[in-house]
């Protein structure tokens, strides 16, 4: 490939998009295959599928940064005696837990959804269907009070229960952020608490998922690839950074149904697209 100035701009856009879809319910994936649609890399097909991927590397480095102190189980009082954080490693033990039956299915199924259903018809229903979702539960929520209001509330059932909804992210379009929330919201969940164990989650499951990728790929980047993909992946940190900061602030005050109408919106203009054109 020749990496010019157009393609360094769109490795910049993808990026961009990355950040912002990754931790917003609208799925990040989704969208990085429909903006490849429009703005195509000048790569090769399996270049572009670890690189979709891969790239939300930069993001979860963001969500590690803003989160440490709740993420990391040692922490110290002073300079020579440590505290070992029981709840933290509790929390990390349901993580575990809750990727179990994404591990499953991904390993089982993640070929077969590659081959067959990263499409646009496909990606834009998924939008409007859990657009719906979105806005039919947070409509039913009003007249509800969590039952599970912060983390330190979670049980290994309500973690597996989490990870079972996170299975439906492995079709493109359902967003693995949006499905998790979905799932917590139905099961009692708080929002804030919805999002913060979405970024607990988020971080095996993405390490594991761009580990399978770079595997299959292989590490034999060109100088222009290597560029590229980290590129991408600080580009995908930086606005990533600024995302979850917004999210965090906004879910205090608002719901998620935002997120809905947007995912409907995009679903149909998606639709009418690729049907005309």
């Amino acid at each position: 490939m020749t990496l010019d100035f157009m393609e360094i701009c769109k490795v910049i856009f993808l990026g961009i998009v990355e950040g912002i879809t990754e931790w917003l319910p609208i799925s990040s994936t989704g969208h990085m295959l429909l903006v490849d649609e429009f703005l195509q890399l000048n790569n090769t097909d399996a270049f572009k599928e670890m690189f979709f991927v891969v790239i939300q590397l930069g993001a979860i480095l963001a969500v590690v940064i803003l989160f440490w102190n709740k993420m990391w189980p040692f922490q110290w009082k002073d300079k020579s005696q440590p505290v070992i954080k029981k709840d933290i490693f509790s929390m990390w033990f349901k993580v575990v837990v809750a990727c179990i039956p994404g591990a499953v299915v991904t390993l089982l199924f993640d070929d077969f959804i590659e081959a067959h259903l990263h499409t646009p018809a496909v990606i834009a229903l998924a939008l409007i269907i859990y657009g719906i979702a979105f806005i039919v539960i947070e409509n039913t929520n009003k007249k509800r009070t969590p039952t599970i209001p912060d983390l330190s509330d979670f049980t290994y059932k309500t973690a597996l229960l989490i990870g079972l909804f996170q299975v439906l992210s492995i079709i493109p379009g359902t967003s693995r952020s949006g499905a998790t929330i979905i799932g917590a919201l139905l099961i009692g969940v708080s929002r804030v608490a919805a999002a913060e164990f979405t970024f607990f989650l988020a971080v095996p499951v993405m390490f594991g998922l761009s580990a399978i990728k770079l595997l299959k790929f292989g590490f034999s980047f060109s100088s222009e690839e290597l560029i590229v993909l980290l590129l991408g992946c600080i580009v995908a940190f930086v606005v990533s950074l600024l995302v979850i900061k917004f999210l965090m602030h906004y879910i205090k005050k608002h719901d998620f149904k935002v997120f809905g109408w947007y995912r409907i919106a995009l679903g149909i203009i998606v639709l009418l697209y690729f049907a005309i054109a």
